[in-house]
């Protein structure tokens, strides 16, 4: 087995082709995965259509799961045979999900529980991580709201009481934030969302779910009705140049607003922070945080504190890319769309 299928970015801002290309080797402290189950994410046609890497052809996917084919040196928590998940990485080419094999951190990759399928796995990676690295990258100078962590011991509970609020609660990294507001405590968790998704939303922890259709002056009446205290913590999973302004108005003084796409609040004020974050456990920044994400991982799978997004199976494998990156782009809700390389013919 030296040679695989790979969907490449064959220039800049495409197009898309399936090539024949190497196997990587895993190095120390890697694994090489037998990719089982790739999903799409709104990075992944971003990035063909607004950056410019340095190497073409390019390899993308970030979100993967699959089985352990063989580790490299130094490697003690995984085996061959395995099955698991792990965050791809952008810019690493071999680490990258898009492909028939890949590699993966070991120390950021983990067992899939005997529950989930590879498709559900394939839906964690990067709405877990951005969540987590968004919230509770605790003792982080920048990127994170630096909370504590409720995956770790005595995290569990730990803000209580306290009020959070979450743009796009029905995306992917929504309904993780959501998961990981409630293992941590949260209360009230409000979240918009399309009225049609309030009920699974309220499954994963929601407690309050408002149309995303309404105004944003009904919105924030909305919000005072249901707490008074200050809404200190206030999570944009869409980050929108118009989501980002309105979160900033629900935030108190005193807070801090997370985003994930640059900032675009055109008036801020000294008391409220904004952090702009990168959710990815394989950069190195994050290595830290997501080595202790994710050596808890396969237990809060097992219980169900976390739960995969509901997954549609793109067709023909890594050729049904292209098109499904097109339906991420137009917007999907609720649902994570999931590639099978192994399929591809």
């Amino acid at each position: 087995m030296s040679q695989q299928k790979i969907l490449y970015v064959v220039e800049k801002h495409g197009p898309f082709e399936v090539r024949t290309g190497p196997v990587p080797t895993p190095g120390a402290g890697e694994v090489l995965l037998k990719v089982q189950a790739a999903a799409l994410n709104p990075a992944d046609w971003k990035i063909v259509e607004y950056v410019v890497f340095e190497k073409y052809p390019m390899i993308l996917g970030a979100d993967a799961a699959g089985v352990v084919e063989e580790v490299g040196e130094g490697v003690t928590n995984l085996r061959k045979g395995d099955r698991v998940l792990t965050n791809g990485l952008y810019g690493e080419y071999e680490h990258s999900a898009f492909q028939q094999y890949m590699l993966g951190y070991a120390n950021v990759t983990a067992k899939i529980p005997d529950n989930l399928s590879f498709e559900e796995a394939a839906t964690i990676p990067v709405g877990l991580a951005t969540a987590a690295v968004g919230l509770f990258y605790h003792g982080a100078e920048s990127g994170s709201a630096g909370l504590y962590p409720p995956w770790e011991t005595d995290g569990r509970g730990k803000y209580t009481g306290e009020a959070i609020f979450i743009v796009g609660g029905a995306s992917s990294v929504g309904q993780y934030v959501i998961q990981l507001a409630k293992l941590a405590g949260f209360s009230p968790i409000i979240t918009t969302a399309s009225p049609h998704n309030a009920v699974s939303l309220e499954g994963l922890g929601a407690t309050h779910v408002l149309d995303r259709n309404l105004s944003e002056d009904v919105l924030i009446e909305k919000i005072r009705d249901i707490t008074s205290a200050p809404v200190k913590v206030v999570f944009d999973a869409i980050s929108l140049p118009e989501t980002q302004e309105f979160a900033y108005r629900v935030l108190a003084p005193g807070g801090t607003l997370v985003i994930d796409l640059e900032a675009q609040v055109k008036s801020t004020t000294a008391d409220k922070r904004i952090i702009y974050i990168i959710g990815n456990t394989s950069m190195a920044a994050n290595r830290k945080l997501g080595a202790s994400l994710y050596s808890k991982l396969t237990s809060l799978l097992e219980e169900g504190a976390v739960k995969p997004n509901r997954v549609e199976v793109l067709p023909n494998g890594l050729r049904g890319v292209a098109d499904g990156l097109q339906r991420v782009k137009k917007g999907v809700s609720n649902v994570k769309l999931v590639a099978l390389p192994q399929e591809t013919v």
